[in-house]
């Protein structure tokens, strides 16, 4: 191999290296995103079912609508 070859080669492994640590950064950040949007989930399914007095097994046809 050339010195030139090896050269290039050595560019190209130095840039992918820098772009799989960037895409790593971005699924670390996306993970927190999606821990936390699962926490807000959790905490809003608490907060119906304790205030709004919701059961289970009740569905949006069991309501009647405002006009009645």
């Amino acid at each position: 191999m050339s010195e030139e070859r090896i050269i290039n080669l050595e560019i190209k492994f130095a840039h992918q290296e820098d772009f799989i640590y960037q895409l790593n950064q971005i699924v670390v950040q996306q993970q927190k995103t999606i821990e936390r949007l699962e926490k807000e989930i959790l905490d809003l399914k608490r907060n119906v079912n304790v205030e709004g007095g919701v059961s289970p097994t009740r569905t949006l046809q069991d309501d009647k609508p405002p006009h009645y």
